[in-house]
């Protein structure tokens, strides 16, 4: 199957007004040498017309010699298909392989490729170019909107497949107690969770504050049936006090032994989780029944739903938090690549062990698209094609090809004189 080359109808018209007028340059020289050979015909050999009409002569043959090897690289020269002419049309899958080899050997090599990066100094240019505020939003820009572009095509269905046929099934058969212990563990150790706890008592607190009625009542519920009313009153309103101001002394006392005792409960929880086979047992048995729930694959999809919305939301709000969080990251990244040429050293040696990788072990392959294109070309399309792209500058040859034919036939006819 051939393909028709890619063309621009503005830019080939003017490349096709170049080469006419240097076609129109290099035919009238050869006309004019023409011209002057023919008036200077029969002169003295001696003569100053003799050496006109020598070098008029030696400058048609040079000229005509170099038409022919200019033409005979894209055509039939007067359309007689002389042995080795139309070389382009007739070789051109051997140049489109000649070129493969060329740009394999010389360009893509893991050598030339190092070479060049090493020069480039890119990690300092790429911290001076993400210093420009308008670089970092171009960034962001093109970042957030592949992956917004991703997100979009994450459909629902297709969250629900992989949770059902990949997810579940690879969660069902891994024993996750262990992993989940050292985590637990890992967090305590690291007093991670004390976030989460400040968040749960103060929610709690918040709960107690707006709710009293229903503690009092709670409470009140609790008492003997034989206590007068006003009592049980009395008592539910004592005791919304005091769960009141017992969980604000949790809320307010880092060190409370609810909290201390909270730390102790999860450490061996998550001792248990590793060690102990009867928690083990029991908290893989509570995992497959939270797996195997009908509801879990749309509770998956509804979470997914929820956090792909508030991404999209804050990817196209360019006051967001994840805007704001992005330019700042950029920036600071901008300036440690200034100033820190540690980190310079190893980005650029990563990145150069990257792209040496990619070349050594991909190049040949890249480089085999430009054979496969040149093959895939129509042969009289390419054949003109090219001769638009350099034929202007190959006119070059016809007139220099002219004017050292002439000063070279005046040089062989004067020591032709000299010696006779």
């Amino acid at each position: 199957m051939t393909i028709s080359l890619a063309a621009d109808p503005v830019v080939d018209e003017q490349r096709r007004a170049g080469l006419r007028r240097m076609r129109i340059v290099a035919t009238s020289l050869l006309v004019l040498a023409a011209i002057i050979f023919l008036l200077t015909l029969g002169q003295p050999p001696e003569g100053v017309l003799g050496f006109v009409n020598t070098a008029a002569e030696a400058a048609m043959v040079g000229a005509l010699a170099d038409w022919f090897a200019v033409t005979a690289l894209f055509r039939h020269p007067l359309g007689i298909p002389i042995p080795h002419t139309a070389l382009v049309k007739r070789r051109k899958n051997d140049l489109g392989r000649s070129l493969q080899q060329f740009v394999t050997s010389n360009f893509l090599t893991p050598a030339i490729v190092r070479q060049r990066l090493e020069q480039s100094n890119l990690g300092l240019r790429l911290g001076e170019w993400l210093s420009e505020d308008r670089n970092r939003h171009r960034v962001l820009t093109e970042v957030f909107s592949v992956a917004g572009k991703g997100l979009h095509r994450v459909s629902d269905d297709d969250v629900r497949t992989i949770v059902e046929t990949s997810v579940v099934p690879r969660l069902t058969k891994e024993e996750l107690s262990p992993v989940a212990g050292k985590f637990i563990e890992g967090i305590v150790e690291d007093q991670s969770h004390h976030g989460i706890v400040e968040l749960l008592v103060r929610e709690l607190d918040r709960w107690v504050e707006r709710n009293p009625e229903k503690i009092s009542k709670l409470i009140g519920e609790r008492a003997p049936i034989w206590s007068p009313p006003w009592v049980d009153r009395m008592v539910g309103k004592w005791g919304y006090e005091q769960a009141q101001t017992w969980v604000r002394q949790i809320r307010d006392n880092p060190l409370h032994p609810i909290r201390i005792t909270l730390d102790e409960l999860l450490v061996d929880f998550a001792q248990n989780l590793q060690t102990d086979e009867d928690t083990r047992e029991r908290a893989e048995q509570l995992k497959v029944r939270l797996l195997t729930h009908p509801s879990l694959s749309t509770t998956v999809v509804q979470l997914w739903d929820s956090v792909r919305g508030s991404l999209l939301g804050a990817m196209t709000d360019e006051g967001s938090s994840l805007w704001r969080r992005g330019d700042g990251w950029l920036a600071e990244f901008a300036e440690r690549l200034q100033n820190d040429e540690a980190l310079r050293a190893r980005l650029e040696a990563r990145f150069n062990d990257i792209v040496a990788y990619l070349i050594e072990r991909y190049g040949p392959e890249l480089a085999g698209v430009i054979s496969h294109t040149v093959e895939s070309w129509d042969a009289d399309e390419a054949s003109n094609k090219i001769e638009l792209f350099v034929g202007r500058d190959l006119q070059f040859i016809r007139i220099n090809g002219t004017i050292v034919g002439a000063l070279a036939g005046l040089v062989i006819h004067t020591v032709a004189v000299l010696i006779s």
